[in-house]
């Protein structure tokens, strides 16, 4: 019997929960780069001492979702007692427990009395860690030599900080980002021993995760339901410019599923691989979204899960496969496949896809790399909720970097910033649109966009229509007469004045408009439902 009755349970619960999300608000405050202090690209977790999630903080699922993959990675190679007191172990090998390169992951032991009882973790992307172009995802990387630094787990010795720092284009920052990283743990650390020290019960935790989460599956019909989607491309180089088949088989039976990659393309000779890690986030954050969100996220939850993805598919990438857009946009895609199949078993709790790509943008000089990720549309939701514009999406949860802050840390100037009107697609509820924006360089600098959804669109559900794709352009000089199309997947050279417009996609539609459209009213250039549920561009 549970020594937990309800109310000391969920007080459990909430103090584990506020561990992690104190730690990251130790990284978030102490970090040097605006990519963590300003867009909190970065993610921090607990764990029992034998590598089990106990609580995670609210941020960026691709990170919290594959985290446990790093610290059982840390537990295998160092042991359980191989981390001493007061040092720290790191890693971001994409084979080894990590997600790609840029994702730099820092494990504490948490020792009470002596012995190890706990760990405390974080995962933060750092802009650059080396490779062949800044911001270390080259988009015509073939080999994961190319991305960077590869550091397997290992104690974070003096000799180790400075190899990782020598490797970057931007050594003081990594170096304040790094310090940031081990304050949050230290912090971490520090707090679940004093939740431990006090003798809750903590396994009760992942038991009641685990009884919540048998409980939604068995609500859920038994079967077996598949759906399957493209990526548009591998990569920017000859022979990666075809798209690349994802598909997943979802079965449940009582109280368990699995997700089934099998028949996924082959790992890709582009950068376009996702490690097992980032699979296995995708189909449990599809998971949790589909059944109850309210479910605690935790190693328990998870026990009723099964994931198979093939080795050596795009889904379960090998070494020496290039991954830095597996993390970004393959994930997406894992996680829009998941998705369209739990929608066919649980359609009242599934919408239309949403934007489906990170949209990501990294510009680098001499001594700054830039990185960011752009919002867009969600998809509509069900039961008549349109989806949210221009918003982070999926399995990224970051904000955006403020206009002030981009201009006052690099040699870059915002000059439009606006929703992508009329990009969400239609239907009885209306995807979310995208961002427009224009981003000009002030010198001479390289810039790589790793986007998706520039081919395929982001579908629509319940007859609704899909969203708009995206664009990439090119604006030489800022001249609108001679813009260039990009490709989704580029690496180019830019001269100071020119400009990078980006267009992102929009979300798909949910129902058919037709229906919601009885009723309706013209007002202006739009038709408007009169509960205020959907608009639509009148085509002229």
């Amino acid at each position: 019997m549970p020594e937990l009755d309800p109310a000391r349970l969920a007080v459990l619960l909430a103090r584990l929960s506020g561990v992690a999300e104190e730690m990251l608000a130790v990284l978030l405050r102490s970090s040097s780069s605006p990519n963590i202090k300003e867009r909190a690209d970065c993610s921090t977790a607990v764990f029992t001492a034998g590598g089990e999630l106990l609580a995670q903080s609210e941020s960026i699922p691709v990170h919290l979702g594959s985290m446990p993959a790093s610290v059982q990675a840390v537990l295998d190679a160092l042991g359980p007692d191989g981390v001493p007191a007061g040092e720290q172990a790191i890693v971001n090998d994409p084979f080894a427990g990590g997600t790609h390169l840029n994702d730099v992951t820092l494990v504490a032991p948490v020792h009470l009395d002596g012995r190890v009882v706990g760990w405390a973790a974080n995962r933060a992307h750092h802009a650059d860690v080396g490779g062949a172009a800044p911001g270390s995802i080259p988009a015509d990387a073939t080999d994961i030599a190319q991305e960077g630094i590869r550091l397997p787990p290992v104690r974070l010795t003096p000799e180790v900080r400075a190899l990782f720092l020598a490797a970057s284009r931007t050594p003081e920052e990594r170096a304040g980002d790094l310090d940031a990283q081990l304050g949050a743990n230290r912090l971490g650390a520090a707090r679940l021993a004093e939740v431990l020290a006090e003798g809750w019960p903590v396994d009760e935790v992942l038991e009641y995760g685990e009884r919540r989460m048998r409980a939604a599956l068995a609500a859920l019909p038994d079967g077996r339901w598949t759906f399957d989607d493209v990526l548009d491309s591998t990569g920017s180089g000859d022979g990666q410019r075809s798209p690349a088949r994802l598909c997943v088989a979802v079965s449940v039976a009582g109280d368990g599923v699995c997700f089934d990659f099998t028949g996924t393309d082959p790992q890709s000779a582009g950068n376009v691989n996702a490690v097992e890690a980032v699979t296995v986030s995708a189909a449990t954050f599809a998971l949790r979204s589909a059944t109850d969100p309210t479910i605690p996220a935790n190693g328990g939850a998870l026990r009723p899960v099964r994931v198979i993805a093939p080795a050596g598919t795009l889904a379960a990438a090998q070494w020496p496969a290039a991954v830095g857009a597996g993390n970004v946009e393959v994930s997406q895609r894992v996680a829009d496949v998941c998705l369209g199949a739990l929608a066919q078993l649980a359609p009242d709790q599934v919408g239309a896809a949403s934007q489906g790509t990170m949209n990501n943008l990294l510009i680098g000089g001499a001594g700054w790399v830039y990185y960011e990720t752009t919002g867009g549309g969600q998809g509509a939701r069900p039961g008549g909720r349109p989806g949210m514009s221009g918003v982070h999406t999926g399995m990224t949860n970051t904000k955006n970097t403020p206009v002030e802050a981009l201009e006052r840390a690099y040699p870059l100037r915002v000059l439009r910033y606006r929703l992508r009107r009329g990009s969400g697609g239609a239907g009885a509820a209306a995807g979310g649109d995208g961002i427009e924006r224009d981003l000009q360089v002030l010198e001479d600098c390289t810039a790589s966009l790793i986007t998706e959804r520039r081919v395929s669109q982001p579908w629509g559900i319940a007859g609704g229509s899909p969203g708009a794709c995206g664009e990439n352009w090119l604006l030489p000089g800022g001249d609108e007469a001679r813009a260039e199309r990009l490709a989704d997947k580029c690496t180019v050279a830019l001269s100071a004045g020119d400009v990078v417009r980006m267009l992102t996609p929009g979300g798909g539609g949910w129902g058919a408009a037709a229906d919601a459209q009885a009723g309706a009213e013209v007002v202006g250039d739009d038709v408007v439902v009169p509960a205020g549920r959907a608009v639509w561009a009148v085509e002229k």
